[in-house]
């Protein structure tokens, strides 16, 4: 890590913004496999996170002489425990990873599957990938980190991942049971996936309201090292339709000239639990389906128009001035809603179990842009 950090991350100005170095900071070199030997070294170059999975690249340094390039995937297993205990079975000390390396060259990738192994230090399973297990001519590797190195162990070498260590530009994971029942031994023969489940992504593919052609299957995390993205002008990017977007079939307001658009900013993009950014253009007289959030969070800014929002009464006590409206709830049916006039500048925050929606009455557009992300 770069020294230089340390010397700005007490400074008055950064108390406020102390998040700025998190999480680079907190992989100290001594977390790393090598590192039980004062003889290696590490540069973590980047750190890349989603969900529980987590992927920090970098090189090793063996006796100051950088020896190779490194991808260390870490994973936490709390959503893969949950899918093992549906059948009765817990997670044992290895996991198994699918991982897709992109190099540099965008037509250039790899693939393999590696075995993780619990690390009671980080409470996580792990593995380090090296581009080469040799050591330099006449300089032997440590008796004391040696015996962590070869196929299927914490420090591993994958051929078809090696040519792509130096220049990796994103990483597609997707983690598994490792195969062998614990404590037992016996194989599995239906092992469960952390593979983002049902998460997809939408991609502008048909221009007709609510296509399934938009609506990308993921299958696996992607963690993109890429460092900024500048956007010149978001009304440029082709929006997705939505007809009658989170509206049941008995919902007055569904009718085939209700039409919302989304301007998908940033998905697979961002890390952490972030699933989306985007603009939402609710056109004159149209409507976004009030709806209830389970297990996820929102943020809505308005940007440009007017209109009325909709928040579930209790929701915000600060709203009980409000009109007392009965709205129909996606999925659910009538719910007591606040009605909200909302302007450019109103902000709605809709937590889990929280239910909003909004309506646009009025002659000109209705411009948001959301935040949606998943809680812990």
């Amino acid at each position: 890590m770069d020294t230089r950090f340390d010397q700005v991350y007490t400074h008055p100005e950064n108390e406020i913004f102390r998040v700025v170095f998190y999480p680079d900071r907190i992989y100290h070199a001594r977390y790393l496999n090598a590192t039980r030997s004062s003889r290696y070294r590490y540069y973590v170059a980047e750190v890349r996170g989603s969900a529980d999975g987590t992927a920090i690249k970098g090189d090793v340094f063996l006796g100051g002489v950088k020896l190779c390039s490194m991808l260390r995937i870490e994973y936490a297993g709390i959503r893969l425990i949950e899918q093992a205990r549906e059948f009765g079975r817990r997670l044992g000390p290895r996991a198994k990873a699918w991982v897709k390396i992109t190099g540099e060259d965008p037509d250039q990738s790899g693939e393999a599957t590696v075995t993780l192994h619990w690390d009671p230090v980080i409470a996580a399973y792990a593995v380090e990938i090296w581009e080469t297990l040799e050591p330099p001519e006449g300089t032997p590797h440590d008796h004391r980190v040696l015996p962590l190195m070869g196929r299927d162990a914490p420090i591993t070498r994958v051929p078809e991942l090696s040519g792509l260590l130096g220049s990796v530009t994103e990483v597609a994971m997707a983690f598994r049971e490792h195969g062998v029942l614990y404590p037992t031994g016996q194989q599995l023969e239906n092992p469960q996936w952390d593979n983002a489940y049902l998460r997809s992504h939408q991609e502008p593919r048909d221009p007709r309201p609510s296509s399934s052609q938009n609506t990308v299957e993921d299958k696996n995390y992607l963690l993109d090292f890429q460092r900024g993205f500048f956007i010149p002008d978001a009304s440029a990017i082709t929006p997705v339709s939505y007809v009658n977007a989170m509206s049941d079939e008995d919902n007055p307001d569904r009718r085939p000239d209700n039409i919302v658009e989304m301007r998908w900013l940033f998905q697979r993009e961002l890390g952490s639990d972030l699933v989306f950014f985007h603009e939402v253009t609710v056109p004159p007289g149209a409507v976004e389906g009030t709806h209830r959030h389970i297990g996820s969070e929102e943020l809505y800014y308005i940007v440009s128009g007017t209109g009325t929002a909709y928040m579930s009464d209790g929701d915000d006590p600060t709203t009980a001035g409000y009109p007392l409206v009965e709205r129909p709830v996606f999925g659910i049916g009538p719910v007591k809603c606040r009605e909200l006039p909302v302007r450019p500048g109103s902000v709605i925050y809709t937590k889990s179990g929280g239910v909003h929606g909004i309506r646009n009455p009025y002659d000109e557009p209705l411009k948001f842009v959301a935040f949606l992300y998943h809680t812990t």
